[in-house]
């Protein structure tokens, strides 16, 4: 059990691409700990019939610093029920603006 520490460093194995999927804007619960460091908890969104969707109980498997278009980001790989089933995801957080996107 290595708790956050153990998420919030990317696999060796991993890819090291850009999140690729349709972006979504959110509303996301998340908590910030005392180092400075940011987790998702939860978060809403309008989905594709502009339902709103909640999204509870998300597991974060990793995260990592990213620098898009000069923009800096914390990206997270998640994996929550989405619309009644199991999705592997991303939460992106522009730390400039401090907004939340969802690929998926």
């Amino acid at each position: 059990m290595g708790g956050f520490a153990a998420v919030s460093k990317l696999p060796p194995n991993a890819q090291q691409e850009e999140a690729k999927g349709r972006r979504y804007p959110v509303a996301c619960k998340t908590w910030f700990t005392s180092e400075g460091e940011v987790l998702p908890l939860s978060f809403k969104f309008k989905d594709d019939n502009g339902e709103l969707q909640m999204v509870k109980h998300l597991t974060v498997k990793w995260s990592e610093d990213r620098n898009y278009s000069g923009i800096p980001s914390k990206e997270f790989l998640c994996e929550a029920v989405i619309g009644g089933f199991l999705r592997e995801f991303r939460m992106i957080f522009d730390t400039g603006s401090c907004e939340w996107k969802l690929v998926i």
